[in-house]
């Protein structure tokens, strides 16, 4: 995710980063520029056509795929929003288990503690790259008592994750470390990972209708292949750069929407589950293992 000053009006308008859309356009603009000369020259200088602009036809067009963009870019903007609802609640649940086994585990459990501290920050850092293309097993910590040799040939770690840090909470309660009402607070919080386990993958494996999807692009192609036909008469070589301005405008809308409606990659806007991750791990090792 990129970190930016938004008051900052000309450096953000003179800047160019390597997710900025008119990097990714440029050729399809290009290609748009060049389509749009030849008509023009085709109909100005060779056929020598005359006739009355239609900018009418094209305007009402228009306003029907501005409404579909917004609809496009809202569900998209929901899609990251939500994902990020979602990964604040992580945050907080995954201090709240520190915060409570930290209060009613003894300081003398040294192992225990760190044990405990280890399985809370393996699940979100398994979390975010199961999200993504799969748990990177390097990226886990392990410790005396945690062994990741059986997550091995999991096909879903972080579920395995919640299981082993349930069956830890029950054998501390069986050991006499914790009471029957500390284990049913402990049991919410973890309760609440899987929670929004499945709420990310709810957005993860839910895309965007393919039907809407693609009547959005095929109206999007349609409108800016004829838009030249609609300028031609009263602009001339301009139809040029007006069209690719057009064509910028609108599909840019559609890639960034194309981006945020999966927020756990990896791409600039993405959110920044990478940072959350470690975030929680320095929380949690805070609380639970004694310096």
């Amino acid at each position: 995710m990129i970190d930016y000053n938004n008051k900052s009006w000309f450096a953000l308008i003179f800047q160019f980063h390597k997710s900025d859309t008119f990097r990714k356009l440029l050729p399809v603009i290009l290609g748009i520029c060049i389509y749009t000369t030849v008509l023009v020259y085709l109909e100005t200088e060779v056929l020598h056509l005359k006739y009355e602009s239609t900018n009418m036809v094209h305007s009402l067009l228009g306003f029907v795929i501005s409404l579909l963009l917004v609809f496009r870019t809202n569900t998209a903007y929901e899609r990251w929003w939500e994902g990020r609802k979602q990964w604040g609640a992580l945050v907080n649940h995954c201090r709240n288990l520190g915060i409570k086994m930290n209060a009613y585990l003894s300081d003398e459990l040294v192992e225990e503690r760190k044990q405990y501290a280890t399985l809370v920050s393996n699940f979100a850092v398994a979390l975010k790259e199961h999200l993504r293309d799969g748990v990177k097993m390097d990226e886990l910590e392990s410790c005396k008592g945690v062994d990741l040799n059986n997550l091995q040939n999991k096909s879903h770690i972080p579920n395995h994750l919640a299981s082993d840090l349930v069956s830890w909470v029950d054998r501390m309660k069986k050991e006499g470390h914790l009471t029957e009402m500390q284990t049913l607070h402990v049991n919410d919080e973890i309760k609440g990972l899987t929670d929004v386990l499945g709420a990310c993958e709810r957005i993860k494996n839910t895309p965007i209708p393919y039907s809407y999807s693609l009547f959005l692009k095929k109206f999007l192609f349609i409108y800016v292949m004829t838009i030249p036909i609609a300028f031609i008469a009263t602009f001339g070589y301009w139809s040029t750069i007006i069209v690719s301005i057009v064509f910028y405008v609108l599909a840019s809308l559609e890639l960034i929407a194309e981006e945020i409606e999966d927020p756990f990659g990896t791409d600039a806007n993405d959110l920044p589950t990478d940072s959350l991750a470690l975030k929680i791990k320095a929380n949690v090792h805070e609380l639970m293992v004694k310096q």
